[in-house]
């Protein structure tokens, strides 16, 4: 145990005692593009500690649109609701970027590990609350800046989940998450290659200077990753 490796920055930085506590149970899953992970409002069954790819954490509204409130990608867990007292979430969980493989794990099964040990509970929890600061970071966001900071802070987002420099989104996509018109986006993303950020094409978007999306993104972007790095391990491009 004291030799097992994973892409799954939690899953590393587990002592060895509680990787004991968890591997018994867990088995590595191919991942795939639009698979659902946590269906809304239905028994949470099994977990998935991503070693890749990235998640997102959607609301639907009862006209059927779509609102992004989160993304997670190796650094985080599926099913969050399960330590919070609940069995099933009122969001759905999909994989919105192609992901290689997953640790899964039955949320039983889980939910006993966590009751056995307090260091595992205290380090999943640590996720949850940077997570927490992630969505609340989403609210303001949406709220108050303007689209182009929205999307410069997504991308960054989605950059630093990404293996390379290359995230597969189309524009009708990355509208329903920043919950922007398609067209605005269009727009955002040729002023953000203009500024040098970035070079767009169809279905992909590649970053070509991260310090300038920074830049774009202000005091929008930071704040979850920074907590992550701080409680659990380092997160994000240049904090590695």
């Amino acid at each position: 145990m004291a030799n097992f490796t994973s892409a799954n920055i939690l899953i590393s930085n587990m002592i060895e005692e509680d990787r004991a506590l968890v591997m018994p149970h867990m088995a590595r899953v191919d991942i795939e593009r639009r698979q659902i992970l946590v269906s809304a409002k239905t028994p949470i069954e099994t977990v998935y500690f991503l070693e890749g790819g990235i998640a997102s954490i959607v609301v639907t509204s009862k006209n059927g649109e779509h609102t992004e409130v989160g993304i997670f990608g190796r650094e985080g867990f599926s099913a969050a609701a399960i330590l919070l007292g609940n069995d099933q979430s009122p969001h759905e969980t999909f994989m919105q970027v192609d992901g290689s493989t997953a640790l899964t794990i039955a949320a039983n099964r889980l939910r006993d590990a966590v009751d056995q040990s307090t260091t595992l509970r205290a380090l999943l929890l640590r996720y949850i609350n940077t997570f927490m600061i992630q969505t609340a970071a989403s609210v303001v966001c949406n709220a108050h800046d303007s689209i182009e900071t929205r999307l410069a802070r997504w991308l960054l987002m989605c950059h630093d989940r990404a293996d390379g420099d290359d995230i597969f989104l189309t524009h009708e996509f990355m509208a329903m998450m920043i919950a922007a018109q398609r067209s605005g986006v269009t727009l955002t993303l040729h002023v953000l290659e203009g500024y040098g950020a970035i070079q767009s094409s169809r279905g992909k978007v590649r970053i070509t200077n991260r310090a300038k999306l920074e830049e774009t993104a202000g005091e929008s972007y930071g704040a979850p990753e920074t907590a992550y790095t701080e409680t659990i391990a380092p997160f994000g491009k240049g904090r590695t």
